[in-house]
Formats: structure tokens, C-alpha cells, sequence
């Protein structure tokens, strides 16, 4: 199968979440499975310099946004198994972040034409086109209404995958003809029209063959008022090409047995390295060494999201439990101030460092007994996969993605790999907290066997991969 993917972001090129996460894992996967895989890409002139240096540049050719006619650069790189395309210019890609600029529509109106207009270029017409979240989602719509009669692009499947449905791509009326050099015609009669303005997201689901997003529950969720950030009746309408495949995570990077970033390395035959690594963690943050209290983990963003009005407003109860409690993340300002609060007042039972910082991430994942994740809303989430990898039981909000991966502990039964909470509120995160520390504390046999369990569960993307594959050969048949 010959497929085309392209995302604003791609690890370990750059990547700000959990898109860059899959646009850098998927693609692998899938040429392993001996597909034929290329990506396309923005040029970011952030990417590391150890990747830029094995760079090629190929051609370049200039893209009509409207009525500008734009320098596009093609630069090239082949790595495990993927050919890569960059976009090159400087004028819209040569900035210190991804996203949040004023011309954000413009730049990403230049990359989605670009990427069409690559096609030709490379000579390789893809069997399926993927394209994901809103920086893409206008791709499907542009293949049929304004390059539709380039017969080689009628036989284009094209598949968007929903990340974050909360960010659409909303844009005037204007962008039509000053972008696209196209008419108003489905604005007009309503198609892409969402409010007042293009919506880019809106004219992705109407027109990709396929919608899916990042988790099964994710893909029920955005179909209700409370999660469909406005385009819950388009999605119903659509239901019939709408599903959701679990995202998987990368089993080199986070395997417990080989990971550099940890002191100790262990496995779930041998668990003797994890009682060193989170002596080591204790040590790191300043807490006193105590190998029998258990020690609770969060590695976020520090937002309404994430849920950390909850953990806020329960530290104070928290905090009078025999526990220990690390906290990596950066995010709003008010719960960076709590959380150096609760630090200071209780210095032997929290610590937390607000930075970003991917080695201490994998610490806290290896060195935990349980990881807190209480999300308000979460399409996937990677970091209780993660967790449970290296035998931390993930606490979290039974949503989306959460509910998907985390099998919620079953007191009558005594299994489950975490725990779960259904209501969102900080008094029921409190109360399943209450029972992780009860299992830890009186069931240690029980405890052990969670984790064995987590441990052991397929969260690779090979799994996952196959999933998209039955997608795309659903498309083709």
C-alpha cells in the first residue's frame, strides 16, 4: 500500500504533544509492515541540527496562496523505513514554536496546498492521503473542489485522524479567495461554513473518506454537546465514517529493561531496579528515602484540561496520608503557584519541579508507585501507557483514551491495571486515590499482580497499526 501522511508536527523532528507523538511512531510501524511509506512536513528551522545535517535538498517550486506566489523548498531524509519531506520557508516556518501566531491560517493554508502540489512533483500518487487535526484538514476538501481535475487525484483516499477536536481552524470568509484562490461557493451554501468563518476541521469530516480519532470512547465522546466543541451534529451525521483506534506508544523508547534515561533498569521478571529507581527519584526531589511509603507521580501540563482544579483543590486532604507526591510540568500560572506552595509546606511529602524535562519524565515513570492523570477530557493520552510500561498504576478520570487503556481495579475480583474514577470531582479522585493507597498498603499480593498486568499489556504500535491498515484497506475495497 502506498501511503502519504502529513502533520504539522513529527517527533523527533519537533513535536509539542501527542500528535508529533504518532505522526513520528505511525508511519514507522506501518513500513514495517512493508508498506510504502513517505510523510510530509513543515521545515522548522528549530529541528536538531544532528537531523538537519543529513538533509537533501531535493527542488523547489513556488505554491499561489491567493494572490502571493511562495518559495517552497523540498528537503528529504530517509529514516527507518520512511521517506521524510520537509517544507521549506522561512518566511512562515522560521519561528521559535509550532502554533499561536497571528497568520497561522495563512501558513497552514501554504502547507496544505503545498503538500498536494508535492505529489505531482515526487511522482508518488498515494493509495491513502492521512492527514491530521485541523493544520491538515482542509486537504480533503482542497483534492476534490479545487484540484479535482487532476484525474490522478481522483483515485486519492484520504483518512483524517481527531486528535483534539477543541482546535478547528476558524477563519473568515476571506480566506477563500485570499488564500486559496478559490470562490465562496461552499461557504456560501454552508459546507465549510461553521459560524462566521471556514472552518477547517468541519470540511475535513464532511469530505475525508474516513474520520477517526485517537481512542474509541474519544470517538462516541465528540458526538455529545458536552465534548463536540460545536460539530457534535456534524459528527452524527458523519457516524457512519467515524471510529476511534487507541494510539499506541513507542516500545523502544519506553522499555524498562533498556531505557539510558533511568538509573536502574528492570523488567517485569526482575522488579529490583525499580525499588532502586525510586530511592533514586526520592533523592532527586529532596524527600526523604522511604522505600514502604508510597510515592505518587504526575508528569503534565498544568491546565484546566488536565484536570489540576482537582489535585488543587485536594492537596491539602492529600497531604495528611502517609504518601509522597512529584510533580514535573509547566502550564497556567495559578497551578505552578500551588504546587510550590504545597512544596514548601510539606517538604517531606511534595516536591515538585516545574520545567519540561524528558529524562526526569522517564524517572518519574520508572521510579512511581502510581501516576495521577485526571483529565477533564483526554482524546488518548500516552502517559498512563507509559506509566503502566514501567509498572506505575495510572489513577485517572474514566474518559476518553483513559477509559480505553486503563482497566479500573475491581475490588471484588482484585485485578485491574489502575484506577479509575467516573464522575469528574475532586472528592471522587480523592476517593479512588484512597483505595490505590489501601491495595498498595494491605494487598501487596494484589498490588504485584497489577502490575505484572500493566506491565504486560499490548500498547505497542504494532498492534495499533494494524488497526489503521484495516481502516485503509476498508476505504480500498
Amino acid at each position: 500500500m502506498k501511503i502519504l501522511f502529513t502533520a504539522a508536527e513529527c517527533a523527533p523532528f519537533f513535536k509539542t504533544g501527542g500528535l508529533g507523538d504518532v505522526a513520528g511512531a505511525l508511519p514507522k510501524a506501518l513500513a514495517k509492515k512493508g508498506n510504502e511509506v513517505r510523510v510530509v512536513l513543515p521545515f522548522y528551522t528549530t529541528m536538531p541540527e544532528k537531523y538537519q545535517a543529513k538533509l537533501t535538498d531535493l527542488f523547489n517550486f513556488y505554491v499561489s496562496v491567493g494572490w502571493r506566489m511562495q518559495y517552497c523548498g523540498v528537503k528529504t531524509l530517509k529514516m527507518d523505513g520512511v521517506q521524510y519531506y520537509f517544507l521549506d520557508n522561512k518566511y512562515y516556518f522560521d519561528r521559535p514554536g509550532i502554533y499561536g501566531y497571528y497568520d497561522d491560517g495563512e501558513r497552514f493554508a501554504f502547507f496544505q496546498q503545498a503538500v498536494i502540489e508535492l505529489m505531482q512533483r515526487i511522482s508518488y500518487i498515494p493509495d491513502i492521503l492521512h492527514c491530521n487535526d485541523y493544520h491538515t484538514a482542509f486537504i480533503p476538501f482542497l483534492l476534490r473542489e479545487k484540484y479535482g481535475w487532476i484525474e490522478a487525484f481522483n483515485h486519492v483516499a484520504t483518512v483524517l485522524t481527531i486528535h483534539n477536536l477543541e482546535f478547528q481552524g476558524q477563519y473568515g470568509r476571506e480566506v477563500m479567495s485570499e488564500l486559496f484562490g478559490m470562490s465562496a461557493d461552499r461557504y456560501d451554501d454552508g459546507t465549510i461554513q461553521m459560524g462566521d468563518a471556514v472552518n477547517f476541521m468541519k470540511a475535513g469530516i464532511f469530505y475525508a473518506d474516513r474520520i477517526n480519532t485517537v481512542s474509541p470512547s474519544y470517538a462516541a465522546e465528540i458526538q455529545t454537546k458536552e465534548f463536540g466543541c460545536g460539530l457534535d451534529d456534524i459528527l452524527r451525521m458523519c457516524s457512519f465514517k467515524l471510529s476511534g483506534i487507541l494510539n499506541g506508544i513507542d516500545y523502544e523508547t519506553n522499555d524498562p529493561e533498556k531505557d539510558p534515561a533511568i538509573p536502574y533498569n528492570f523488567s517485569v521478571k526482575n522488579l529490583a531496579g525499580k525499588k532502586k529507581d525510586k530511592e533514586a527519584l526520592q533523592k532527586k526531589f529532596g524527600l526523604p528515602v522511604k522505600p514502604d511509603v508510597p510515592l505518587i507521580g504526575i508528569v503534565s501540563r498544568l491546565t484546566y484540561q488536565k484536570g489540576f482544579q482537582l489535585v488543587s483543590q485536594e492537596m491539602s486532604n492529600l497531604m495528611q496520608f502517609n504518601v509522597q507526591l512529584v510533580v514535573l510540568g509547566t502550564g497556567y500560572a495559578n497551578f505552578e503557584h500551588d504546587f510550590r506552595y504545597f512544596s514548601g509546606r510539606y517538604p517531606e511529602k511534595c516536591s515538585a519541579c516545574i520545567d519540561f524535562d524528558v529524562e526526569l519524565a522517564q524517572q518519574i515513570y520508572a521510579g512511581c508507585d502510581m501516576f495521577l492523570m485526571p483529565s477533564a477530557f483526554e482524546p488518548c493520552g500516552l502517559s498512563q501507557m507509559i506509566s503502566m510500561r514501567y509498572g506505575t498504576l495510572p489513577i485517572v478520570h474514566q474518559i476518553g483514551g483513559l477509559r480505553d487503556s486503563v482497566w479500573a481495579y475491581n475490588p471484588i475480583e482484585g485485578v485491574g491495571t489502575g484506577f479509575g474514577f467516573e464522575e469528574f470531582g475532586s472528592f471522587w479522585m480523592m476517593e479512588e486515590i484512597k483505595q490505590a493507597l489501601n491495595v498498595y498498603n494491605k494487598q501487596p499480593k494484589v498490588w504485584a499482580s497489577m502490575m505484572k498486568t500493566a506491565m504486560t499489556s499490548d500498547f505497542s504500535w504494532d498492534s495499533a497499526s494494524q488497526n489503521y491498515l484495516d481502516l485503509y484497506e476498508q476505504i480500498l475495497r
